[in-house]
């Protein structure tokens, strides 16, 4: 089974200039769990979508896959 890709993180930190390691220092998370989010490996929980949306200036729908 094909693993689902649920967010767009990635596409919207390329789309914006940024890096995985920038948006950790901004949310104060680890590398690793940006890349796991980054790779749909694992979700970022609801409050911290809103938050990466903050960092990113984009709304919280547009880091979602339809």
């Amino acid at each position: 089974m094909a693993k689902k890709n649920y967010n767009r993180i990635k596409v919207v930190l390329v789309e914006k200039g940024m890096t995985n390691i920038e948006l950790a220092k901004k949310l104060d998370k680890n590398q690793q769990t940006i890349s796991r989010w980054c790779t749909n490996d694992s979700q970022p929980s609801v409050e911290t979508l809103f938050q990466i949306a903050q960092v990113l200036g984009v709304k919280a729908k547009d880091l979602l896959n339809d």
